[in-house]
Parts: structure tokens; sequence; C-alpha cells
């Protein structure tokens, strides 16, 4: 009998050996797997993290408003984006009124089409929710003529067209005042307006047009003042074919720097940061001067 339990003993105490040897095994085989599996992940995520900054994931489309035909300088900051999957996408407005109200409604996602004059007076007078993000450039402001070659020249009520906008009728008479033409007070500031004229000796009637239009008026009056866009737009280069040009102030005070807009609940956007940075570059500030030939100014330079 004693010989019988002591086999049945020998025999549990196998069982239980073996049972041991394989947990142990099992074990051994799951952390392996476990580990497999994490650095599977870890690879796939550094994968994942390479591809992002490769930027190979899921095409980014931005769309920027511009106002007008001649958008050159915006070609290297497409080519630079396309680099990175962000596919930038120009959407061109007739005139000054739409691409504020279209940014601010989410129907675009960036603007570059205005300077801080029109940028804060529009904000003011509308309750958009934008803001500046980045500085462009400067577009002086010419004022053209097709029927005399110096203001000098103008005679008793000639007619001169201006745009209608307050920002860009009130830089046309400081231009004006600049070239001894008019004088307005000095109280108006940087958007003085018809009424804020003092002296006007040679009593000049003006004409108030949507910007877009002062161009086609050229026929009509003695001489407009055209946005630098309009004017390329129209033939006209503000440095070489204009009877006087804006003398343009460098500095972050200038009123009339032109800027890259966001909504303000979107400023800090790191792809609307990138447009910014792809545009103040070298390759963009060469763009502007082949094509604009000095009627657009880089800012950064």
């Amino acid at each position: 009998m004693r010989k019988f339990f002591n086999t049945v003993a020998a025999g549990l105490l196998l069982t239980l050996a073996l049972t041991a040897c394989a947990s142990n095994n099992n074990a051994s085989k799951e952390e392996s797997t476990t580990a497999e599996s994490s650095e599977t992940k870890s690879e796939a995520g550094s994968s994942e993290e390479a591809k992002s900054e490769a930027g190979q994931g899921e095409e980014v489309v931005i769309k920027l408003g511009v106002v007008g035909e001649n958008n050159e300088q915006w070609d290297p900051v497409i080519e630079k984006l396309a680099k990175d999957n962000i596919k930038l996408e120009l959407v061109k407005f007739a005139d000054y009124s739409l691409p504020n109200r279209a940014l601010n409604d989410g129907e675009i996602d960036l603007n570059a089409f205005q300077h801080y004059a029109y940028l804060n007076k529009d904000v003011e007078s509308n309750g958009y929710k934008i803001e500046a993000i980045g500085e462009t450039l400067v577009a002086p402001l010419g004022v053209f003529s097709n029927k005399i070659k110096d203001l000098s020249e103008l005679k008793d009520g000639d007619t001169i067209a201006i745009p209608n906008d307050a920002t860009n009728g009130g830089r046309a008479l400081k231009v004006l005042e600049a070239a001894g033409v008019i004088k307005v007070d000095p109280a108006a500031g940087y958007t003085p307006t018809l009424n804020d004229i003092t002296e006007n000796p040679k009593n000049i009637k003006f004409e108030e047009v949507e910007a877009a239009n002062t161009a086609s008026l050229l026929p009509d009056v003695a001489a407009a003042l055209i946005n630098g866009g309009h004017a390329i737009d129209n033939g006209l280069n503000p440095k070489t074919d204009s009877i006087y040009l804006e003398k343009v102030e460098g500095g972050s005070e200038n009123p009339y720097i032109n800027v890259i807009v966001a909504r303000t609940e979107d400023k800090d956007n790191a792809n609307y940061k990138k447009v910014v940075e792809y545009f103040r570059t070298p390759e963009v500030a060469q763009k502007i001067e082949e094509v604009y030939k000095g009627a657009y100014l880089p800012t950064w330079k």
C-alpha cells in the first residue's frame, strides 16, 4: 500500500513540475509577443510621425482670398507649400468689399489684399473677428493721367477720380496734399474725407468710385488715383507710368503695409503661419521685383 502512495505522489510531483514549466514557457511567449507588439507600435508611430513631418499625410487645402488678376508673387509660396502637402488655392474677388466678409463667414481661410488701414476700418465698421498674422508688401498709390504729364498742369475745375472707400479715399487725398494740390485738416489723420479739405486753390472736383474702377475713368477725368494692384491689372506700372507716386515710408507704423489676415480664432494655426513664413523669403522678393518692377515693395527687405 505504501508503495502505491509513493508512486502516486511521485506522479503528482512530476505533473506539477511539467505544468510549472509550461506556464513559464507560456509567460515567456506572452512577454515576447507583447514586446514585439510594443516594438511594432513604436515603429508604426515613428513612421506616422516621419510621414507627417515629410508632408505625406492627407493633403491640406488653404483658400486664400485675393483681389485682381496679377498674383505672381504667390507662385513661389504655392510651390514651397506643395512640398509640405499643403495646397494653397487663390480665390479671386472683384473688389475690396468682399474678401473680409468671406473670411469672417468661413468661406475662405486667409486673405491678402489690404493694408492695415483698410483692415482696421473694415473691422471697426462690420465687427469682423479677423486680424493680421503677417506683413507682405507696400504698394505705393499713384496718380495717373491720359491728359497731363504733371499735376502742375491741372486747370481750374478739373476732375480727379479717387477710390470711394474711407481708407483708400483718405489715402488719395493725403497723396494729393503731399503733391501740393490740396490741403486737408491734420485732425483727420490718415483717413480724411472730402469734408476735411481746407484748401483747394484750383477748385478741383472729385469723383468717388470703387477702387477697381478708377483706371476705367482715365479717358474722362484729368487724373485718377489708382491702387497698385488695380494699376497693374490695367497695364499701368506705378513706378514708371504715374505722374506722381506716393512717398512710401517703412516701419511697422506705416498704415499702408499690406497684410495676410486670418480669423482671430485661427491666428495661431501652424499651417497659416507657414504661408506667412514662405511669403517672406528671397524667392518671393525676387519674383516681386521681376514681375512688378518696383510697383510693389517687399516689407522684409
